[in-house]
C-alpha cells in the first residue's frame, strides 16, 4: 500500500455569509511514497482565496506565500479534486499531528460543497508515530514536538528545504517516517477515514455539563458515602453549580457527620467521564456577645 504525507498552509479570513473568520486553505502539499519510503510522486498547488484578496502578514511571513501567488492560484473545488485524482485509491495518509484534519472538516463546512471531499480512506498521525518510536529509543519528550523540533534532535538535514511551505514539509516528514518506518507498529495507528465515524469523532469537542437535570445524569450519579463510616448519606439541600462542579451538603444517617459532596460531569464522544469528591464544611466561629471590644488606638 502506497503512502500519502499530506500538508496543508491556511490563512484565517473573515467569511460574511458565515458571519465567522475560517481557516481557508493557501496551499495543498502531497508526496506519495511506497513501502520503502521511495517517492514515488509530488503533488502542489496554490489556493485561490474565496474570501479575501489579500493574505495576513503573519502568513505571508511564515510561508513565503505572496497574495499575488496565491491571487493567481485556482479555487479550492478544484485544488482539491486534483488532489483526489493525484492520490488515487488505496493509499494510506498521513499528517504531522491532526491540525490539518481539523482545517479540512472546516473548509468542507464552510466552503466546499458535499460533492467534493477530500479523498482519505485510511489514516494515520505522523506526528504520534513517530514521537512514540523516539521514547522508545530514549528521547524525553514531555510534551508534542514540532516537525522541525523532530528533525532536530534526529539530527536530519533541512537543509533546501523551506519550512511552512507544504511540499518541503512532506518531503521532511517522509525523511522522519524514513527513520522509523515499520509496517507491523503502524498498523496500531491507522484508522478507518472512510468511515464517517472518523470525522465525527475526530470533530467531537468534549464538554463540561452544567445542568443538574440534564438526562446524562442519572440519580445513582449523585449518592454519596460518608467517608467516616461508609453507609450512603443524605443530601440536605439543593445543588450549586460553580466551576465545573455541582455541589451540595450531605448528613451521614449512621454517624451524622456533615460534609459537602461535590461531583462534575464531563461528556466525551464515547463515556461520561465522573469525578466525585468530598469537602468538609468550613467551621464557622461564633462572636462572644459579653466579649469587651478593643477601642481603636488613637494616634
Amino acid at each position: 500500500m502506497n503512502i500519502i504525507i499530506l500538508d496543508l498552509e491556511w490563512d484565517s479570513a473573515y467569511s460574511v455569509r458565515h458571519q465567522r473568520f475560517v481557516n481557508q486553505i493557501i496551499q495543498i502539499g502531497a508526496v506519495k511514497i511506497d513501502s520503502e519510503c521511495k517517492i514515488i510522486d509530488t503533488f502542489s498547488v496554490t489556493v485561490k482565496s474565496s474570501l479575501s484578496k489579500k493574505l495576513t502578514r503573519r502568513f505571508v511571513e511564515l510561508t513565503g506565500i505572496t497574495s499575488e501567488q496565491m491571487r493567481e492560484g485556482v479555487p479550492l473545488t478544484k485544488a482539491v479534486e486534483a488532489y483526489n485524482e493525484w492520490a488515487g485509491t488505496g493509499t494510506l495518509t498521513m499528517t504531522w499531528s491532526t491540525s490539518d484534519l481539523y482545517t479540512i472538516i472546516e473548509n468542507c463546512k464552510y466552503l466546499l460543497t458535499p460533492a467534493t471531499r477530500f479523498r482519505i480512506e485510511k489514516y494515520a498521525d505522523l506526528q504520534s508515530y513517530v514521537q512514540n518510536q523516539m521514547r522508545a529509543v530514549g528521547f524525553e519528550l514531555k510534551s508534542q514536538i514540532s516537525l522541525s523540533g523532530a528533525a532536530e534532535l534526529l539530527n536530519i538535514s533541512v537543509e533546501g528545504l523551506e519550512l511552512h511551505n507544504a511540499q518541503d514539509d512532506c518531503l521532511l516528514s517522509v525523511a522522519l517516517l524514513k527513520r522509523f518506518y515499520d509496517s507491523e507498529k503502524m498498523q496500531a495507528y491507522i484508522k478507518d477515514a472512510a468511515n464517517p465515524e472518523f470525522f465525527r469523532r475526530l470533530s467531537f469537542k468534549s464538554y463540561t455539563l452544567s445542568n443538574i437535570k440534564d438526562d446524562k445524569i442519572k440519580p445513582e450519579h449523585l449518592v454519596f458515602k460518608c467517608d467516616k463510616c461508609g453507609m450512603v448519606a443524605k443530601c440536605v439541600t439543593g445543588w450549586k453549580y460553580r466551576n465545573g462542579w455541582f455541589s451540595a451538603n450531605f448528613r451521614c444517617s449512621e454517624c451524622k457527620k456533615m460534609f459537602i459532596g461535590r461531583v462534575s460531569f464531563k461528556k466525551t464522544y464515547d463515556d461520561l467521564i465522573i469525578k466525585k469528591k468530598i469537602a468538609q464544611p468550613k467551621a464557622v466561629e461564633k462572636k462572644d456577645e459579653n466579649a469587651v471590644q478593643r477601642l481603636p488606638e488613637k494616634v
